[in-house]
C-alpha cells in the first residue's frame, strides 16, 4: 500500500489517496516486469522485412561465361550472392515475433510496475472542467504547478476520454495521454512522471485488482 498526495489545479495539497495493488514478490518482481516489457516491445514488431534469395531474384538463367579458358573464376549465374544485384544469404524473411505470456502474469507485471513507480506518481483532482476550451499553455502551466519539469516525459492517466484535455495535450511531444483501463508496462516504465486523477486511480484499482 502506498499513500499519494492529492493536489488541486493550483498545485496545492488537498488530501491523500491510496494505491493498493497485489504485486509480485520482491525476488521475482524485476523478472516478471522485464518479461512483460520484452513481450510488448517484441509483439509490436511487424515482422514484414523480406529479402530475396538467389532463387527469387529476377534473371541469372544464362551462364555468364564458359567454365574454362577465360582465366576468370567459375560463375554459373549473375544472381549469385557474390555478385552485385544477386540474392541475399540468410536475409530476413517475414516472421511472427509474438511472444506468449499468461494474462494473469501480464496483469501482475503491470500492477508491479505501476506500484513501483509510486514515488514518481502525482495524483490531482479532476481538472477537465478547468479547461473550458483547448489550451495547451494552461495544461502545461498546471503541470509545472504540480512540480513537474516541462522537459520530463509525462504519462497522463485519465479515467475516461475528455475532449478538451486531449486537444490540449496532443501537441506536446513529452506528454502522453492514456486511459485507466488501457495501461501498459512500457508507458508506465518509460515516463519520468505519472500524473493521474483520484477518479482514475480508483478505476485502476478496480480494473486491475486481481
Amino acid at each position: 500500500m502506498v499513500d499519494c498526495i492529492v493536489r488541486n489545479w493550483q498545485g496545492e495539497e488537498v488530501g491523500q489517496a491510496t494505491l493498493e495493488l497485489k504485486v509480485a514478490k520482491e525476488d521475482s518482481a524485476s523478472h516478471i516486469v522485464h518479461r512483460a516489457l520484452v513481450r510488448q516491445m517484441t509483439n509490436a514488431r511487424q515482422g514484414t522485412a523480406s529479402t530475396k534469395t538467389r532463387a527469387e531474384v529476377r534473371g541469372g538463367g544464362r551462364k555468364p561465361w564458359r567454365q574454362k579458358g577465360t582465366g576468370r573464376a567459375r560463375a554459373g549465374s549473375n544472381r549469385s550472392p557474390l555478385w552485385r544485384g544477386g540474392g541475399i544469404i540468410f536475409g530476413p524473411k517475414p516472421r511472427d515475433y509474438n511472444l506468449k505470456m499468461n494474462r494473469k502474469e501480464r496483469r501482475l507485471a503491470l500492477r508491479t510496475a505501476l506500484q513501483g513507480r509510486a514515488e514518481d506518481m502525482i495524483v490531482v483532482e479532476e481538472f477537465a472542467d478547468q479547461l473550458p476550451r483547448p489550451k495547451t499553455k494552461d495544461l502545461m502551466d498546471a503541470i509545472a504547478r504540480w512540480g513537474i519539469d516541462p522537459n520530463q516525459k509525462v504519462l497522463l492517466i485519465l479515467p475516461q476520454p475528455a475532449q478538451q484535455v486531449y486537444l490540449s495535450a496532443r501537441n506536446v511531444p513529452s506528454l502522453k495521454l492514456i486511459y485507466a483501463d488501457s495501461l501498459n508496462v512500457y508507458d508506465v516504465l518509460n515516463a519520468d512522471k505519472i500524473v493521474t486523477t483520484n477518479t482514475a486511480l480508483a478505476k485502476i484499482q478496480e480494473v486491475y485488482s486481481d
